[in-house]
């Protein structure tokens, strides 16, 4: 696998210099002939797990593995043995990319536990074959395939890209993709500004981080197999917000009939 997985790299930088050879300066095409060198020469040695002395990344990568096979994969075998035969998981869980807010880490998910999407400020947008096909495609295959009970979409303070929704339109600084993501949310930028736009920016932040939760919530019924579950009671959408910077965290669920808050 590994092997395959550096030619495709390989035959992609050499596309690279083929096309656009005459615009990179020579320090630059250097590299990149320098780093094709490197991978070629890696084909033949991809079984061997000894790193330069310099790649400390790579070190990290082998620490992180080998401290979670001696401590959880080896202590779990059997756990680890039901695992490779299926999953069933309780929960999908929508997440922000932020390193801050590992799901797994912050709700203590178990491997097994947890079906989970991560992407800039945890959206979901509406139901739509020809857009945003990746999240569809996980909510779909958690759903009817996975048959999780609950779907949880949990926000966090000082979301970067929630904070770059309050901003637009911003011409000092473009993205190719953020800012199109991000719009998703302007359902929930227009009510925190409609309602609360007297208060302080940190305090609308914080409110827009809250309300973009409850968006995606109601985005998630845009899509039939998640809205039929829901009516039919076998499934439940929840809302939830990690303050990182004081230590909290809160939920909330969707209902289709009186429930307590919790």
């Amino acid at each position: 696998m590994a092997e395959h997985s550096a030619e495709v790299v390989v035959e992609g930088l050499k596309k690279i210099l083929l096309n656009v050879q005459e615009e990179l300066d020579e320090k630059v095409q250097s590299k990149v002939e320098k780093l094709i060198a490197e991978l070629q020469g890696r084909e033949h040695h991809h079984h061997h797990r000894h790193h330069p002395p310099c790649d400390h990344d790579a070190q990290r990568l082998d620490d992180g593995f080998h401290f979670f096979k001696t401590n959880i994969f080896d202590k779990n075998r059997e756990c680890f043995k039901k695992l490779a035969e299926a999953q069933h998981p309780k929960f999908l869980v929508f997440s922000c990319s932020d390193s801050r807010v590992s799901p797994s880490v912050v709700l203590n998910f178990k491997p097994g536990e947890a079906f989970v999407g991560r992407n800039i400020a945890n959206m979901v947008p509406q139901f739509d074959q020809l857009r945003h096909t990746e999240i569809g495609s996980v909510i779909e295959y958690a759903v009817k395939s996975l048959q999780v009970d609950n779907i949880l979409i949990m926000g966090h303070s000082r979301c970067g890209g929630i904070k770059r929704l309050m901003s637009l339109p911003d011409q000092t600084q473009t993205y190719d993709f953020i800012d199109e993501w991000v719009k998703i949310g302007l359902p929930a930028k227009k009510k925190v500004l409609e309602e609360a736009g007297d208060l302080p920016p940190e305090q609308q932040l914080t409110l827009c981080e809250k309300e973009s939760v409850k968006n995606s919530m109601g985005n998630l019924l845009t899509y039939p197999f998640v809205r039929s579950a829901v009516v039919n009671g076998t499934l439940t959408l929840r809302g939830g917000y990690y303050d990182f910077v004081n230590g909290d965290f809160e939920q909330w669920k969707m209902c289709t009939k009186p429930c307590h808050p919790q």
